[in-house]
């Protein structure tokens, strides 16, 4: 912590405010901007580390807002994927080093500026409703980036944005999805030896933020257009990850 620059913790606040921004107003579509940015300034692992309870921490208030209001059915057919894909991430993180993890983060982060961008989910869009199998896949792979950057937001969409569930149906579903998610990798990041004294300290600073951000996204965000909001936070996105892919190949 002590290593970490007055420009650095500034930078590492804006994304923990612009993920709690984004999980309460835009439901999570940009959640994957913070792991970017702040291993711009510590390990990859560190500050996957130091997000995770964060996220803990804003996913109660989600579900405490569409309480059962959830789709059973497609929670049944997701979650197992997603928890596969969990297994996946976390043995690459155990196995691969620093370095070829920030790389994979940083191209992470800028596939996700480019969905974002051209709208690349909108491909994948089938002119039927996809099947389980579809879904199994889809979550999978939305564990994996999870696990590896917080970053599942995108694949599991492209399932379940596929399904045409009514809003509150899938605004509910997409938040249990991640809030399970977000704790079955509390074991994982243990087993890892992801969470020291240090990470959790920081993270125990960082989650003051995490009401302020989601309040943000409840009420001062209503007066700025949401176009401006996603240009600057893909905008941040994409160059954190540009970075991350440079200083992995340098």
């Amino acid at each position: 912590m002590n290593e970490i620059t007055y420009l650095g913790w500034f930078v590492i606040a804006i994304a923990v405010l612009i993920t709690g921004i984004s999980k309460s107003a835009f439901g999570g579509a940009l959640g994957g901007v913070g792991v970017p940015m702040m291993a711009l300034f510590m390990p990859p692992g560190v500050a996957i580390a130091v997000m995770l309870p964060i996220l803990c921490v804003m996913d109660m208030f989600g579900v405490r807002a569409y309480w059962k209001k959830w789709s059973v059915h497609e929670l049944r057919i997701v979650l197992p994927g997603g928890i596969a894909g969990i297994l996946i991430g976390a043995l690459a993180i155990g196995t691969l080093s620093d370095k070829t993890v920030k790389g994979i983060i940083g191209a992470i982060a800028v596939l996700f500026m480019c969905d974002r961008m051209f709208q690349l989910r909108d491909r994948f869009q089938m002119n039927q409703a996809p099947g389980p199998w579809a879904g199994r896949i889809w979550a999978a792979i939305s564990g994996i980036t999870s696990t590896m950057a917080h970053a599942g937001g995108p694949p599991i969409l492209v399932y379940l944005m596929g399904k045409k569930l009514p809003k509150e149906n899938f605004v509910a579903t997409t938040a249990v999805f991640f809030t399970v998610i977000n704790a079955v990798k509390i074991m994982p990041y243990i087993a890892l030896g992801l969470f020291t004294r240090d990470t959790l300290k920081m993270a125990a600073i960082l989650a003051l933020l995490a009401p302020l951000g989601v309040w943000m996204g409840l009420h001062v965000l209503r007066a700025i257009p949401e176009r401006i909001f996603y240009a600057l936070a893909t905008a941040l996105l994409g160059l954190s990850g540009l970075k991350l892919l440079w200083d992995a190949v340098t």
